[in-house]
């Protein structure tokens, strides 16, 4: 037994500072990935994130590489067509991009000349949809929102082009968006964080209809139909100004919900951290981690959280934490006062709530 439990300690040890090590040691120098081509050239639908992984297992480091890169202002502005070629300076590798002289189409329907795009930084189909139709609301000011009560036929569910009634805001607001609540989000504490809200249609008022008690609207377009009950938000679903890549350093947090309702989530799923905008911002690449119950080092070890483990007179016993195991990344793409949302983007076995965020 005591060789087993010094083996344990040892190896639990040894685990503890390996983790420690990777949210607290400085980066390391870069290292291309084996089998990196020496050159790449940019294709349309080709994103940053996507490029990276081309020649670097840390596709985060992505913007290390143009350090010293002079040749163009902003390394973010990559077009199709551009030819990427690897070099080195001073031991270090850098991406040097060769160009031709960016040409202007002609557009027949505007006949105006079109600036080619530069290719995004992650495959927006993947966010799209999370930045437009959904959002989180503090719980107090959720409570307060006005609702949509019904209308003057008697009907439950409003579609595009139907008129409601919903209670008086006394707002300069032309406009609000119609949502749904999707469901509370709980710390790993079980503190409430907020409401995740769903966006279900917007509505426009009608200010010849409005009373003291309410507020005639207008439904002008419906991602699903609105029912009685649903909230009328004022803006809330702004897209960041823009993303650039930078690595966590000491922040950690946890997964504490998904917008998705799977119980395991993997690549390209989304999901929410219990890290706000104070902690990170659009841009924060982190790692996922993994870590196993507790063990309770007796004369046969076993599991905290096995029946029994915890029972009477054993509050003497050593029990031992088991290491955090890397099983992913994630980038946060959207933050608001107490969470973010973050794109998983690498998984090496199904995410789920209470997995570890920290550095990469």
């Amino acid at each position: 037994m005591i060789n087993l439990k010094k083996r344990l300690s040892k190896i639990v040890q040894i685990a503890a500072l390996t983790f420690c090590a990777l949210v607290t040691l400085p980066a390391l120098a870069l290292q291309l990935k084996e089998g990196a081509p020496k050159t790449y050239t940019v294709k349309r639908g080709d994103t940053l994130w996507g490029i990276a992984n081309v020649f670097l297992n840390e596709p985060w480091l992505w913007p290390e590489l143009w350090r010293t890169n002079t040749q163009i202002n902003n390394p973010h502005l990559i077009y199709p067509g551009d030819i990427i070629t690897v070099g080195y300076e001073d031991g270090q590798p850098v991406l040097i991009v060769k160009r031709e002289k960016l040409a202007m189409t002609l557009s027949p329907e505007t006949n105006k000349r079109i600036k080619p795009a530069p290719i995004d930084l992650l495959a927006w189909e993947a966010i799209a949809p999370f930045i437009k139709q959904h959002t989180f609301v503090d719980e107090d000011r959720y409570n307060m929102l006005p609702k949509v009560l019904g209308n003057q036929d008697g009907n439950i569910r409003f579609a595009s082009d139907d008129f409601v009634l919903g209670q008086q805001q006394f707002s300069a607001n032309d406009q609000y968006r119609v949502v749904r609540k999707h469901a509370t989000i709980e710390s790993l504490q079980g503190e409430t964080l907020g409401i995740q809200v769903t966006h279900v249609s917007t509505a426009s008022v009608i200010p010849e209809g409005n009373t003291d008690d309410t507020m005639l609207l207008f439904i002008d377009d419906a991602y699903q139909e609105a029912k009685r009950g649903d909230k009328l938000l004022e803006g809330g679903f702004e897209n960041p100004d823009s993303i650039e890549l930078v690595a966590a350093t000491s922040q950690r947090g946890a997964v504490v919900g998904d917008l998705h309702d799977h119980d395991l989530l993997g690549k390209y799923d989304v999901v929410i951290l219990d890290l706000g905008n104070m902690d990170v911002k659009p841009g924060t690449v982190m790692g996922l981690y993994v870590q196993g119950p507790a063990i309770v080092d007796d004369e046969t070890p076993r599991y905290v959280d096995e029946p029994g483990a915890n029972s009477g007179g054993e509050w003497f016993i050593d029990t031992l934490t088991q290491p955090a195991m890397k099983v992913g990344e994630v980038i946060v793409f959207k933050t608001f006062d107490n969470v973010s949302y973050g794109l998983i983007t690498r998984a090496s076995k199904s995410i789920k709530r209470g997995f570890i965020v920290a550095k990469p």
